[in-house]
């Protein structure tokens, strides 16, 4: 299905994605990247990300910042969303886990590339709230969990890709235990009140991790049952 046809937002999120063009080549000091891989570009052109917010916010889905959705979350920037799912270089039909629900729009954009999508939220509600948006819009490779999110889906694992969407103090090492050979994780590590950094986690074919800090970010802390 395309979901571009007879949308009034497609000119609106065309716009919103040159923008996203222009920060990968503002930023590509500190990412490596001087643009989006194309299947992440038509990734982002396909997801209705106004179907994803809350309706008195609809007004700023286009805007290349991130926007609160309740609970104490938020909807991140596209250029972060973006940036992420770059960084985990898909290639197209893997199964990802995701951390942080939270709307669905990052799933959405993850679904649009991957095979299947495996993403747990805390917040039960945040959860439901997202699962209806999706069902809408039409993605049904995705599976949902309610749990904290540090504990991942083991039963699933191991990973090629993992994203986190929420900043925890540390790498979760029971995510780390999740990734396959070769696989690559995306998460923001630091306190909530001071520094983060976005992190690449890899995992090697011998079984090595390698830990990259590609940038400084601003999230929301990923929560749990601690």
């Amino acid at each position: 299905m395309d979901r571009n046809v007879n949308d009034p937002f497609a000119a609106e999120r065309q716009r919103l994605i040159d923008e996203v063009a222009d920060d990968f080549r503002r930023t590509l000091k500190w990412t490596g990247r001087s643009q989006p891989s194309a299947q992440v570009l038509n990734a982002m052109l396909r997801v209705p990300r106004h179907a994803f917010v809350p309706p008195d916010q609809q007004v700023s889905a286009y805007v290349n910042r991130p926007l609160a959705i309740g609970h104490g979350q938020t909807i991140s920037q596209p250029y972060i969303v973006a940036l992420m799912t770059d960084l985990l270089d898909l290639r197209g039909g893997e199964t990802v886990l995701e951390i942080g629900t939270g709307s669905g729009y990052q799933a959405a954009v993850l679904a649009e590339i991957a095979g299947l999508v495996h993403t747990v939220e805390f917040v039960k509600e945040l959860s439901q709230t997202a699962q209806a948006a999706l069902a809408r819009v039409g993605y049904r490779n995705i599976n949902f969990r309610v749990a904290d999110g540090r504990a991942g889906w083991p039963e699933a694992a191991p990973y090629p890709a993992i994203m986190v969407t929420a900043a925890a103090e540390t790498v979760p090492d029971s995510l780390v235990a999740q990734l396959a050979p070769g696989g690559r994780m995306i998460l923001p590590v630091g306190k909530t009140n001071g520094p983060q950094n976005l992190i690449r986690v890899r995992r090697d074919e011998t079984g090595r991790i390698v830990r990259d800090t590609i940038l400084s970010v601003a999230f929301v802390p990923l929560v749990g049952g601690d």
